[in-house]
């Protein structure tokens, strides 16, 4: 048996909701001039977290992406403008060029990718969501890649805008009535938050509620012994 065979049998033997939280938290992003790679990304409007020395060569300067869970970090330790389609989800595609214009960024037009996947100018003709793109540079050539999603596919989250956040709240409220009369005593915002987490990892409603279930059940059951 062949070692990745071993590895594929382990995993199928752990539940989805068992898996272990591995968040993507900075991408290095290789650039010559880190003073030059700062202004730029902060003339984005993106958030400066850190900017420091350890010990006398080692500069760490991080900054993220407007509602990004993941953030950028400025390295020099790689051949400057070697990153290459890095992508930034965005919910209007064309609002969020308008945008980069008035920044003061050089982008691409809109374009989609036609059935032999060349591109074409123009929003997908379907508009459907991870079908419309446009495209910037830094200053060091480091490519990124717009992307239009309106709706995500399947355990790739629900986003975090304001209106999925609020559908997202409405539906565990709703689930969440159903469970309550028939459970033992617990604080509702312990149910919320297991369910909350659950559909963000891509899980059903029906199977959220097990999994919230399960979660304030355990909790209880910690707390009596």
């Amino acid at each position: 048996m062949s070692s990745t065979q071993t590895i594929n049998e382990r995993a199928t033997q752990l539940p989805n909701s068992a898996a272990v939280d591995m968040k993507l938290e900075v991408v290095a992003i290789p650039v010559s001039d880190v003073d030059r790679a700062k202004g730029f990304y902060a003339s984005l409007g993106w958030t400066l977290d850190a900017d420091f020395m350890i010990g006398k060569d080692f500069r760490a300067v991080q900054l993220t992406p407007p509602g990004s869970p993941c953030s950028i970090h400025l390295s020099t330790t790689a051949v400057p403008g070697s990153a290459q389609g890095m992508f930034l989800v965005v919910s209007d595609i064309e609002a969020a060029r308008s945008e980069l214009i008035v920044r003061g960024v050089d982008v691409s037009g809109v374009f989609h990718f036609d059935g032999d996947h060349h591109p074409v100018p123009g929003l997908d003709v379907k508009l459907q969501s991870y079908g419309s793109y446009a495209s910037f540079s830094d200053p060091d050539g480091n490519r990124w890649i717009l992307q239009q999603v309106k709706t995500r596919l399947p355990g790739r989250g629900l986003g975090n805008d304001v209106t999925t956040l609020t559908e997202l709240l409405q539906e565990a409220e709703t689930r969440h009535g159903v469970y309550e009369p028939t459970a033992p005593k617990h604080h509702w915002s312990q149910w919320y938050a297991a369910y909350v987490v659950s559909r963000e990892r891509g899980r059903t409603s029906d199977e959220a509620v097990k999994d919230a279930t399960l979660h304030t059940e355990r909790a209880r059951g910690v707390a009596q012994a």
